[in-house]
């Protein structure tokens, strides 16, 4: 038993980022090809793109704002010209902001993350779901994260975005799960990635010790759940949230 992506072509926002750049290779790997989405580094980008095609897939980079839906729906209109189809969307784009308590908190980046994580979500699924609906397939992957579930001091704007982004999931799971399109969320925890490794940070005890596998993922670790949830091995699996954290978070029944 393998993950095979074989045929299939997958769009990841955010693709530029450390997490987004180990999903691309990973999804590629598995036989996909791979629209990689970018918003300003298109070096970064290029040199993803030229990964992916050395292993033998094709592969196109777009600039689109996912805060935007008209950028959305050009971006989707490029893809069909280069691209007979999307079956699988990754959805991981998200705005940097610096987090602080919500008295001092910038009323802006409560808007920030409303628009990249709840909105993104939105326009994606108006622009790309119609498609999946008709070829009766398709697979939704949001990327969450485990402070939705701690809600820590100054977390306060990405956890109110990050939530509303799985109402959107579970409920849109309902709506569509009919044709045979699968909506799920991965939630990684403070995971290590080429930062860390070119730093020499990979471990932090004040985190490590509260994690019941006491370690840090790893960025290869979140992209196998991906894959997975990305193949006819997840068929079965919709509106689910899971914890990619070792434990640190545990969703309850």
């Amino acid at each position: 038993m393998k993950i095979d992506l074989s045929n299939k072509t997958v769009l990841v926002t955010g693709a530029t980022g450390g997490l987004g750049r180990v999903m691309v290779r990973t999804l590629a790997e598995c036989g996909a090809d791979v629209i990689i989405h970018y918003i300003r580094n298109e070096e970064k980008a290029l040199e993803l793109k030229k990964e992916v095609e050395l292993i033998g897939r094709k592969a196109l980079i777009i600039k689109a704002d996912i805060t935007d839906f008209n950028s959305i729906l050009a971006m989707k209109d490029t893809i069909l010209k280069n691209f007979n189809k999307i079956d699988i969307l990754v959805a991981n784009a998200v705005i940097q902001y610096q987090w602080t308590n919500i008295l001092e908190q910038d009323p802006e980046d409560y808007v920030s993350q409303f628009n990249s994580c709840v909105m993104q979500s939105v326009y994606l699924a108006k622009a790309f779901v119609p498609q999946m609906i008709e070829q009766n397939q398709g697979r939704i992957i949001g990327i969450n994260s485990e402070c939705s579930m701690q809600n820590f001091p100054n977390q306060s704007a990405y956890v109110a975005g990050k939530r509303g982004m799985d109402g959107i999931y579970k409920v849109l799971a309902k709506e569509i799960g009919e044709h045979q399109i699968t909506v799920n969320q991965v939630a990684p925890g403070w995971t290590i990635s080429d930062r860390d490794r070119e730093t020499n940070t990979e471990h932090n005890e004040s985190y490590e010790k509260n994690v019941p596998l006491r370690r840090r993922g790893t960025d290869q670790e979140i992209a196998n759940v991906v894959a997975f949830l990305a193949s006819d091995l997840a068929s079965f699996i919709t509106g689910a949230y899971i914890p990619v954290c070792g434990g640190n978070v545990m969703s309850s029944i």
